[in-house]
């Protein structure tokens, strides 16, 4: 098959836009374009291109196979175009902050807590991306990245993980106080995808023997630490994901030794932004916040 030159790459922006918002006409909003120019604009790619990009169906459009392929690569592109240009321009803006973090650290630790980091430099425009994708900071239009690592060695540590038992003070039948190790055989035991943590942790408080319930399986700490607080049964958690519930009530820490983890949160940082005053002061707080939380596991660990 004969190779098809790419003449025209103008439509790139229009088929990007389309792609994020499955609609023509939410793309033409966002772009000040009609949707019939959108539209146009992806029917000349398509045809530059030698294949489909969507499926236009009466009311809505999906992308094709090979639209969802293309799209991906050229979001990807365009973010490191924009990037780029506002480097060339010398525009990294000292009043936006832009962060990327996972899904779980994001919903249950860092977006209640912006509040306060803004409160005190309001003069700054947050933009958070929650993602478990990894970032390139040198590349991208990323500032920080807070990112769930390996902590053993790694230069940048703000919080070393420790897996907890925790539980909804909604379990607790007439007249009970608290949950123990005893009670684990009478719930289900929540984990995150493999309960090779449970092994250890009953191992180190010496309650191997069960029967134990372990029928409930979570593919993220936050969707696990909900699960947990709304009474679905004891979970195995990772402290940082579940301290806020700790600290409000909604959640109980069990009174057991708790297992280490061998990743935890680190900050990562373009070399050559990293002295810039925006990513001083966020770092700064954002250790002071670590610095609070892990003082509280340590009481918390003093206690059991």
């Amino acid at each position: 098959m004969q190779d098809r030159p790419l003449r025209s790459l103008s439509g790139l922006i229009d088929f990007d836009c389309a792609a994020r918002w499955g609609s023509f006409t939410l793309a033409a909003q966002e772009l000040h374009k009609t949707p019939a120019a959108i539209s146009l604009q992806v029917r000349q790619l398509e045809e530059s291109v030698g294949f489909a990009l969507f499926v236009r169906h009466p009311r809505h459009i999906t992308l094709t196979d090979k639209g969802q392929d293309l799209a991906v690569t050229v979001a990807q592109m365009l973010r490191e175009l924009r990037a780029k240009v506002d480097l060339l321009r010398g525009g990294h803006d000292e009043h936006v902050l832009r962060i990327s973090t996972t899904h779980s650290f994001a919903l249950k630790w860092l977006a209640p807590r912006l509040g306060q980091f803004t409160q005190l430099h309001p003069e700054l425009d947050i933009r958070l991306d929650s993602s478990d994708r990894l970032v390139d900071v040198e590349r991208e239009d990323v500032d920080v990245a807070i990112r769930h690592c390996v902590t053993r060695d790694h230069p940048a540590v703000l919080f070393e993980e420790r897996m907890v038992v925790a539980y909804s003070p909604a379990l607790l039948g007439p007249g009970e106080t608290e949950l123990t190790l005893a009670d684990l055989g009478r719930f289900p035991l929540l984990y995150e995808d493999t309960t090779e943590y449970w092994a250890r942790l009953l191992q180190a408080n010496a309650t191997l023997e069960g029967p134990y319930d372990f029928s409930r399986s979570f593919s993220h700490y936050g969707v696990l630490t909900q699960a947990a607080a709304a009474g679905q049964g004891i979970g195995l958690v990772a402290y940082s994901i579940a301290y806020d519930d700790i600290q409000k009530g909604a959640l109980r820490l069990m009174r057991a030794n708790s297992v280490p983890y061998p990743r935890g949160y680190c900050f990562v940082v373009a070399a050559h932004k990293a002295e810039r005053p925006k990513i001083r002061r966020f770092r700064a707080w954002l250790q002071g916040q670590m610095g609070i939380m892990r003082r509280a596991l340590e009481q918390g660990q003093a206690g059991a």
